[in-house]
Order: structure tokens, then C-alpha cells, then sequence
């Protein structure tokens, strides 16, 4: 198991209990720095994958998982759909860097409560947190107008909307350059499957090779450019500012 899970004091009954789930540490310490100014707020536990976030959020009980959706191993609305079939008590808010309302929309059909990007993480994580432990349905105003927007085009749907989520997660990987067998082991599937997801994501889009798969992703912005990296989980490394956590701050800042 690895070190990063982090098993805190038990939860006291005071508040709302949180578990974080993010495979970057300073980005877990910038998350926790900005709740623990609130004591009605708690966190008690924190992982870097999904499996150790459903194992923490079931140990604690906890009333929140805050979570990535670029993880190793069990990640994205695989993992939401876990954690609301598994623990059903436990409200799912997604904190992610990608700020198009694709992401949004899949991850609020996949069962999370409310949706956040990074960048707003300071002047909005608290409000959210709230807003979905007491039942309810988070998003930014900015990306609600967005999710409106597309809601109200559907007739007129993208070609990568067709996609299941994990067809999806594949494109994702094919546009970061990554090949076959990489794929294979990064979302642990056999090769047979990965390409069998291949062919389906060419035949659903139109589309004729992986160069044509690469330049609809890029064309559209729906993923950083495969240039920047090759690891799809770790893009936030590589995004113009980085996300760093300030101590004496308590916030996050890009």
C-alpha cells in the first residue's frame, strides 16, 4: 500500500468529515490547508489512488470524498461510480483541472454531487463542500453556464460525446501519445480490449487512423497536447502554472 494514504484522527462529530483523494501531494496539502481554517470541516484521511480512497472513505465513515479524476489505477467515473454504489452515504465533489463542461457533465451523470476546477479550489472549495454534504448539487456559476449551454444544444451533439466514459478515458490516452500496451497496463485491460475500445472509438467518431484521433482531440481542446507529456495522469505537471500549496497562505495558487 502505498505511503501516501494517510489515516487522521477520527473523526470527532463536530462537522463534516472529508477524505481527499490525489496522487500530487502538495496539491493534498493546498486542499487541507484551505478546510482546516474551518472547524465545522474535517478531514481525516487522504490517498493517492482510488482503491485507497474507497478503502479510507469506508474506515471513516466519511460524509465527502473530494477527489482527481486523473489517478493511477481506479480513477475518473469509474471511481464515482464506486464510491456511490459502495458507499452510498458519501457524497462525491470532483476537483479537477479540466474546465470543460465534457468532464462536468460525465461526472455528474457518473453520480458526484457537484464539480470544481482547481483554479477555483481558494475562493470556492469551502461553499461547495457544504453545498453537497447538505444534499445538494455543486458547480461553479461559470461552469454551470457552460453545462446550460451544451444542455441546450444537444441536438447538435460532438462526435466525442457518443463515446462510452471508458472509450473516453482510452481517446484521452491515444491523444497523449500513448500506445496499445501502455494503455493496456496504465487502465488494466488486456491489449485485445484496448483495441477492441480503438476500433469502437474510430467507428463512433469517423474517424480512419490514430493521427485523425490526435488532431480531433487537440482540434476540439479536449486534452493538453500530447507534446507536454505522455502521461495523461500526471498532465498537471506540465500545465503553464503550477498548482502549489502555500503554508502560510492556506491556499492554492496557479
Amino acid at each position: 500500500m502505498s505511503s501516501a494514504m494517510l489515516n487522521l484522527p477520527a473523526p470527532t462529530g463536530r462537522g463534516t468529515s472529508l477524505v481527499l483523494a490525489d496522487d500530487h501531494r502538495l496539491i493534498r496539502e493546498g486542499i487541507r490547508r484551505i478546510l482546516e481554517g474551518h472547524p465545522d470541516l474535517e478531514v481525516v484521511g487522504e490517498a493517492d489512488d482510488g482503491h485507497q480512497l474507497l478503502s479510507l472513505a469506508r474506515q471513516t465513515g466519511a460524509h465527502v470524498a473530494i477527489i482527481d479524476l486523473n489517478m493511477p489505477g481506479l480513477s475518473g467515473m469509474n471511481l464515482i461510480r464506486r464510491i456511490r454504489q459502495e458507499i452510498p452515504g458519501c457524497a462525491v465533489l470532483v476537483l479537477s483541472m479540466y474546465g470543460e463542461e465534457l468532464y462536468a457533465m460525465r461526472a455528474l451523470k457518473s453520480g458526484a454531487q457537484g464539480y470544481l476546477t482547481k483554479d477555483s479550489a481558494t475562493d470556492e472549495l469551502v461553499l461547495a463542500v457544504r453545498k453537497v454534504a447538505a444534499g445538494g448539487c455543486y458547480l461553479s456559476r461559470r461552469m454551470a453556464e457552460r453545462v446550460a449551454m451544451s444542455l441546450a444544444h444537444q441536438d447538435d451533439v460532438p462526435r466525442h460525446e457518443q463515446l462510452t466514459d471508458r472509450e473516453f478515458e482510452v481517446f484521452r490516452y491515444i491523444v497523449a501519445g500513448q500506445r496499445i500496451s501502455e494503455i493496456s497496463r496504465a487502465i488494466h485491460l488486456s491489449v485485445k480490449t484496448v483495441s477492441t475500445h480503438k476500433s469502437r472509438i474510430l467507428q463512433k467518431m469517423q474517424l480512419d487512423s490514430t493521427a485523425a484521433l490526435i488532431r480531433y482531440g487537440l482540434e476540439n481542446r479536449l486534452f493538453p497536447e500530447p507534446g507536454a507529456s505522455s502521461d495523461p495522469h500526471h498532465v498537471e505537471r506540465v500545465m503553464p502554472r503550477r498548482m502549489q500549496a502555500h503554508p502560510t497562505q492556506g491556499t492554492l495558487s496557479f
